[in-house]
C-alpha cells in the first residue's frame, strides 16, 4: 500500500544522511523543505571553514531547525581540518596530560570553531575505555585505558564542547574499547562484564550530555543475539532505564557491516528505531540519495507492517526536536584559543633516553623514515600527519621518506641507510605493535643505526627502542609539531 505523506515526514524527521559535494545538492534541500532532521558532514564537504559556513547557512535556508552533525574528535579523527591535519591533539594525549581543565579548554576551544562554521552537534567525545591495545579502531581515540582517567576527562570535553552552544555526543555505547574487530568490518563482542566501560557514560550522562552514539557491539551478558543498535535490551533497558539517559540517541554509520550485514541498511535503521534509537546516522560509505530514500521508506514500511510502533517513532522525532530546540538556543560566542592545542601536544610528549651519547638536539639535517600503516576508515587517509615536514622547516636539508606495507623491503631499507650517511637518523612509527612490518623494518634500521630516534605518534606499548624513544601519543598535526621541536631542543 502507499505511504502516507505523514509518515515519511515523521520517518525523516529521525534521519541524518551524508551527501556529496560542498554545496547540498537539489535532492537534500527538497527533503530538508520536507522536514528532514538533520545531515551529517564529512570530509568530502569540507574545504575550509568559511565553506562550511556558507554550506550550513545554505542547509538552514531550507530548514532553520536542521542539526548539522560530524565527527570532529580533534586528534586523528578531524574534518573541519582534514586537509592540514588537526590543530588539536585527540584524546589519549589529553588524557596522558591529565589536567581536566585543559581538556575542558581544548573542548571549548573547539566548539568555538564548530559553533562558527554553524555545526551544531559533534559527535564526540570517544567515552570508550581503549582496555585493549589491539583495538585496531579505538585506540588513540580514548582519553585512555583507565575508566576513572576516561570518566572525569569525558566530563570535562561535555562541559567544554556544550559550553560553546554545540551539543556533544558520547559514543560507542555501551563501550567500544575492550574489542578487537572493526564494526566497520564485522561484529564485535564484548565478551566480558562492562561495568568499567560503562562508567564514563554514566558520568556523561551525569554531566548532561544532550547525545549518545551507539556502537555496533555485541553484549552477550545483555543481549546474546543482536548488537547494541538493534537490541532492546541495551537501548532501552540499559541506556534508557537503568543509567536514566532523557537524550537523543543516534547511531554510529548505519551502512556498517557489524548491523547492515544482516538486515540491510533499511532494516538495520528501522529495527534500531525500534530498539530506542532516535537518530540514524548514515553516509560515511552511502552518501547518496537512493539510500537515504530507502532508509525514510524502510523505517515507514516497518511502521505499517507493525514492526515498529508509530509512538515509538513519533518519541524519536520529539527527541530530535527537542535537541534541535537546544542548538538554536544555546549559540554562544565561545572565546577561541590557537594556541591550546599545541600546548596540549607539548605537555603530551614523554621521552625515554637509552644512550649516554649526547644524541639530542638535532643541530644538522637529518634523514628521516615514516613507516605508514593503513589506518581505520574513521581517520580519513588523506590528513597530513608525520614528523618529517616539520622537522624540514627547523633544520632546512632534511630528507623525508615514507614507506607502507610493500615498500620497505630489505633494498629499499639498505638505500635509506646509505642515504643516511653522516646524518641524524629518525624514524617515524604508528601503533607499531600492532603491525609486523613495521616492527621488522624498525628492527633492520636499528640493527644499522643504534643511534636512530624513534618517534611513536600511535600507541607506546614499548618505549625501549631507538637511542632516544619519543612518544607523541597523537598524529595531530601539532604532535609533528611538539615532536620537531623536541628533536632540536627548541622543547
Amino acid at each position: 500500500m502507499p505511504l502516507s505523506g505523514d509518515l515519511l515526514r515523521l520517518a525523516d524527521a529521525v534521519l541524518f544522511p551524508g551527501f556529496t559535494g560542498h554545496t547540498p545538492p537539489d535532492w537534500l534541500r527538497r527533503r530538508l523543505g520536507q522536514g528532514l532532521a538533520g545531515v551529517a558532514l564529512f570530509s568530502r564537504n569540507i574545504a575550509d571553514p568559511a565553506q562550511v559556513a556558507r554550506l550550513t547557512a545554505a542547509l538552514r535556508a531550507e530548514n532553520p531547525s536542521v542539526l548539522v552533525g560530524t565527527d570532529e574528535e580533534s586528534g586523528e579523527v578531524t574534518r573541519l581540518e582534514v586537509a592540514t591535519g588537526s590543530s588539536r591533539p585527540g584524546g589519549y594525549a589529553l588524557g596522558v596530560v591529565d589536567d581536566v581543565a585543559l581538556t575542558e579548554a581544548l573542548a571549548r576551544d573547539l566548539g568555538g570553531d564548530l559553533a562558527a562554521a554553524g555545526i551544531t552537534l559533534d559527535f564526540a567525545p570517544s567515552a570508550d575505555v581503549n582496555s585493549n591495545p589491539d583495538n585496531p579502531v579505538i585506540g588513540l581515540r580514548a582519553f585512555g585505558a583507565d575508566p576513572i582517567l576516561v570518566s572525569r576527562h569525558t566530563r570535562a570535553f561535555v562541559r567544554g564542547l556544550q559550553s560553546a552552544g554545540v551539543a556533544a555526543c558520547a559514543k560507542h555505547f555501551p563501550g567500544h574499547g575492550d574489542t578487537s574487530v572493526d564494526s566497520h568490518h564485522g561484529v564485535p563482542v564484548v565478551a566480558d562484564g562492562i561495568e568499567d566501560a560503562l562508567l564514563p557514560f554514566r558520568e556523561a550522562i551525569k554531566e548532561g550530555v544532550k547525545a549518545v552514539m551507539t556502537g555496533h557491539l555485541l553484549v552477550p551478558s545483555y543481549d546474546a543475539e543482536l548488537p547494541a543498535t538493534l537490541s532492546p535490551k541495551v537501548l532501552t533497558g540499559l541506556l534508557r532505564e537503568e543509567l536514566g539517559f532523557e537524550g537523543m540517541i543516534i547511531t554510529d554509520g548505519i551502512e556498517m557491516a557489524a548491523v547492515a550485514g544482516a538486515y540491510g541498511i533499511g532494516g538495520a535503521s528501522a529495527r534500531a528505531i525500534a530498539a530506542g534509537a532516535d537518530a540514524i546516522c548514515v553516509g560515511g560509505e552511502r552518501a547518496d540519495e537512493a539510500t537515504a530514500a530507502g532508509i525514510r521508506d524502510a523505517i515507514a514500511t516497518a511502521v505499517t507492517q507493525g514492526l515498529l510502533p508509530e509512538e515509538r517513532l513519533a518519541d524519536a522525532a520529539r527527541r530530535v526536536r527537542e535537541l534541535a530546540s537546544w542548538a538554536a538556543s544555546s549559540g554562544s560566542q565561545a572565546s577561541r584559543d590557537g594556541s591550546v592545542g599545541l600546548a596540549a601536544a607539548r605537555r603530551a610528549i614523554r621521552i625515554t633516553r637509552r644512550s649516554t651519547a649526547p644524541v639530542l638536539p638535532l643541530t644538522s639535517p637529518a634523514s628521516v623514515v615514516e613507516l605508514a600503516p593503513a589506518m581505520n576508515l574513521a581517520i580519513d587517509r588523506n590528513t597530513p600527519w608525520g614528523v618529517g615536514q616539520p622537522l624540514a622547516r627547523l633544520l632546512p636539508g632534511t630528507m623525508v621518506t615514507r614507506l607502507v606495507v610493500g615498500d620497505s623491503t630489505g633494498s629499499a631499507l639498505e638505500r635509506l641507510l646509505g642515504e643516511a650517511t653522516g646524518r641524524p637518523l629518525v624514524i617515524v612509527v604508528r601503533d607499531v605493535h600492532r603491525h609486523a612490518w613495521q616492527e621488522q623494518a624498525l628492527r633492520h634500521l636499528l640493527s644499522a643505526r643504534p643511534d636512530a630516534v624513534v618517534v611513536e605518534m600511535g600507541l607506546p606499548e614499548r618505549s625501549d627502542l631507538g637511542a632516544v624513544h619519543i612518544a607523541t601519543y597523537g598524529s595531530a598535526r601539532v604532535c609533528g609539531q611538539a615532536a620537531a621541536e623536541v628533536l632540536t631542543g627548541r622543547l
